[in-house]
């Protein structure tokens, strides 16, 4: 998830902490509190991305592929995360060290804030396609939730708006509220964003706006009502990502009866849960070959998904609903030689869910991210790395794809 959306819902996650407790003694503690809490849950919900920090100073892609979302995006780690966070708030703070020491309310509601917002940086890191692998190292796969786009504009409006209404200076709020508009106005001009979508947005912030206020400034109504609309938004992703999977399968199936599906990691349109964009991986263990495919899937046949997001590739029809942009295709045991030949492709390997091969150059990568408008930042020149220069360091995360691995490949390509 993108860093403004993380900070967007540990506010209000931090807000909502904050009213929940028994008030301070008097206004000034409560007010610090007020602060201490929303920074320190903001802070907790970008806090796991310090990563990033880090993964740039090693060997690239691996640095990034392999650490990003590595070992600060685990549950056991969470914890002196939490600690590391408290202990620097307590150091740097000095107003709000003088409140905690004299307010088991306000320690409690530091808890709770950082808490929520570790935890929170990690459910909406697992709702992208990227992935993450919570629980290592007692169990080192990986997870993805294939249901929300790592910019997700509803969010913004939902818990932004209400947010906006506790701001106490009015510049600063009617500043948010106006960009909020006008960020919502250029993706549906610019054909990021369908206008009925932006529509929608737009009245369900004026609703969370028409909460929050009549809920008063140490209300929290209209915050509620947001993170319940954030709920409601991530159940129905999952929902149809799950069906739009299940027909993207079908649909090639049908195209190619003798290989079987693996993989379909689907990646959702911002605030349209009809259109999705896929990529697939299918295995012929039998005849040695594995096909990557990409596309754009909608749910309503005639309904036209963002322009600006569907691109303008020639689309072939699989289905009515399922159309593929591109697919390429590769030995089975040409990736498998290449695994146990070259150990920074089988490093390489611990990352790709869809690991597309190029014979005629060595190179390797990731299909979900065939066509970023940046170009495919997986790329793996292996052609280009002496086999003495081992990677180390290496997180033993489970290989996406040891079902492609593993399978013996008795064909001939």
């Amino acid at each position: 998830m993108d860093n403004l959306t993380h900070s967007i819902i540990g506010a209000a996650v931090g807000a909502v902490v904050q009213r929940s407790l028994a008030p301070e003694a008097d206004t000034a503690s409560q007010r610090l509190r007020h602060r201490l809490l929303l920074l320190a849950c903001a802070l907790a919900s970008n806090f796991p991305d310090l990563d990033l920090i880090l993964s740039p100073l090693l060997q690239q892609p691996l640095g990034y592929l392999l650490h990003h979302r590595g070992f600060t995006h685990t549950v056991l780690l969470a914890i002196p995360q939490g600690l590391l966070l408290a202990g620097l708030l307590w150091l740097l703070w000095p107003a709000a060290r003088q409140l905690l020491r004299t307010s088991r309310t306000a320690r409690s509601g530091l808890g709770l804030a950082i808490g929520a917002g570790l935890a929170l940086h990690l459910l909406m890191d697992y709702t992208n396609s990227y992935g993450l692998h919570p629980w290592y190292p007692f169990d080192a796969r990986w997870f993805y939730g294939d249901m929300v786009f790592i910019i997700e504009p509803l969010f913004w409006v939902v818990l932004g708006v209400p947010l906006a209404l506790l701001v106490r200076r009015p510049w600063l709020r009617y500043g948010w509220l106006m960009l909020l508009g006008v960020v919502l106005l250029a993706l549906a001009t610019m054909n990021y964003l369908l206008w009925p979508a932006a529509l929608l947005l737009g009245a369900l912030g004026l609703a969370g706006a028409l909460v929050q206020r009549r809920a008063g400034e140490q209300g929290r109504a209209g915050l509620l009502l947001g993170l319940g609309l954030s709920l409601v938004f991530l159940c129905l992703q999952a929902g149809t990502s799950y069906l739009g999977r299940q027909a993207v399968t079908a649909a090639l199936q049908q195209h190619d009866s003798k290989a079987q599906v693996l993989d379909v990691a689907m990646t959702a349109f911002p605030s349209m849960p009809l259109c999705w964009a896929y990529a697939s991986v299918e295995s012929n263990p039998k005849h040695g070959y594995y096909r990557l495919r990409r596309g754009v899937l909608s749910l309503i046949p005639a309904l036209d998904c963002p322009a600006a997001l569907v691109g303008q590739e020639a689309s072939q029809p699989l289905s009515p609903q399922v159309g593929e942009f591109a697919h390429v295709m590769a030995p089975l045991a040409a990736l498998q030689e290449l695994q146990q030949k070259n150990c920074v492709a089988d490093a390489w390997l611990r990352f790709a869910r869809l690991p597309a091969l190029t014979l005629a150059t060595g190179t390797l990568g990731d299909y979900r991210f065939a066509a970023t408008p940046k170009g495919n930042f997986t790329t793996l020149e292996t052609a280009a790395q002496p086999a003495s220069a081992c990677p180390s360091g290496v997180p033993q995360w489970d290989y996406p794809r040891k079902d492609m691995l593993a399978a013996p490949a008795t064909g001939i390509f």
